[in-house]
């Protein structure tokens, strides 16, 4: 017999948590997020994200054994204040049965139509920071710490219960070998000259911290224009900080400033994690905060995360900036292998930015709308 059940209670999150951990025990490719991370995300106390945004976690059982998992999201900046009347699902799994699939959507379903909203689209988070879409190509390469990894078969429930393709992501990536710096150098020189910009570097993380609520915001100056974009607020950027800065190298994050100081132009490049949250399966402690360590120090794999430069200076050569600042470091690291996340398959502008590098397409991913 097949029931669903609503869930509130930290034991009951945790298991909706250690699902996956079960559904991709043999899976080589699936990497396991950090329990205590995962929890802490759907903690109403502790994530922001419940300031704007209520959300509903569901299970499915069959005869006492889970066999699916969703959480229902309603984000109301989107819904109040851009007029979009979204119902966001995410941390949507289940075993390769219609059954299970459809009445997990149901009843995230059930959710948008009493609160009259318009459509759902998912697989989607809370915000931006969130991972973002269900892979549709490259199930045959390892995930990451911020995407989403799951088996083939998701993509034909999809389908099969009506939804339609919305938003396409590619991710690609690049040798770092392959790389020729002699022309983005140049550029670098001359553009800081011409617009009297500097570059601005760290060795320590404390150094960042400054510049952190700066940079978020210039975070939703940046990506305002895209259709998936909420902009994030100050309690979010708070959470954000502690969240993620700590795990991030501090040389890995690079400002571009104008001459009064204030940042034009962030990236920010992480450490694969991959295999290291593959052998501590979840847990911190009592050696997996040493294994995570180790990766930060030594990975030679690094994912290209957030770029985002002021409108004002984008289609300046700005980037040429941050690219010299990056070969330079990784030159040194000795990295290898150089990955793209997720960018919006429509946004040609990034796409561009690119193209000398010869990136290769190795994932592809969506998220699915569905009228209500």
């Amino acid at each position: 017999m097949l029931t669903i059940k609503e869930i509130s209670s930290r034991s009951d999150l945790k298991k909706f948590v250690q699902f996956p951990f079960q559904l991709y025990k043999d899976n080589p490719y699936w990497v396991p997020p950090i329990i205590s991370e995962e929890l802490a995300s759907f903690d109403q106390g502790k994530n922001p994200a419940f300031q704007t945004a209520d959300a509903w976690w569901f299970l499915a059982y069959r005869n006492g054994e889970i066999v699916g998992r969703i959480t229902v999201m309603i984000n109301w900046t989107e819904v109040k204040e851009q007029k979009i009347a979204k119902l966001r699902f995410g941390w949507f799994d289940f075993i390769d049965d219609m059954e299970v699939s459809k009445i997990l959507l149901d009843k995230a379903y059930q959710i948008g139509k009493a609160h009259k909203l318009e459509f759902a689209e998912g697989p989607i988070g809370f915000s931006n920071m969130d991972k973002v879409g269900v892979l549709t190509e490259g199930f045959d390469h390892i995930g990451s710490m911020i995407t989403w990894y799951n088996h083939d078969y998701y993509v034909n429930h999809y389908i099969a219960h009506g939804l339609l393709p919305e938003k396409k992501y590619l991710e690609q990536k690049f040798n770092f070998s392959a790389v020729e710096p002699t022309k983005f150098k140049k550029i670098s020189s001359i553009v800081q000259g011409r617009y009297k910009l500097t570059p601005k570097s760290f060795k320590q993380t404390k150094d960042i911290l400054p510049y952190v609520d700066e940079m978020f915001d210039l975070f939703n100056a940046s990506y305002s224009k895209l259709s998936s974009h909420v902009a994030i607020n100050d309690a979010q950027k708070a959470y954000f900080k502690k969240k993620y800065i700590s795990f991030i190298n501090p040389e890995y994050i690079h400002f571009v400033l104008d001459e009064n100081g204030k940042i034009i132009s962030f990236a920010i490049v992480m450490p694969s994690f991959s295999e290291a949250l593959q052998q501590i399966k979840g847990k911190l402690f009592p050696f997996g905060f040493l294994k995570l360590l180790k990766a930060k120090k030594h990975s030679k794999t690094v994912l290209f995360y957030l770029i985002g430069i002021q409108p004002e200076y984008q289609s300046k050569g700005v980037t040429a900036i941050i690219f010299s600042h990056y070969y330079d470091v990784f030159k040194e690291k000795g990295i290898k292998n150089c990955i793209r996340t997720p960018e919006l398959e429509d946004n040609h502008a990034i796409q561009s930015l690119w193209t000398e590098f010869k990136p290769v397409v190795f994932k592809k991913r969506s998220t699915f709308k569905i009228d209500l």
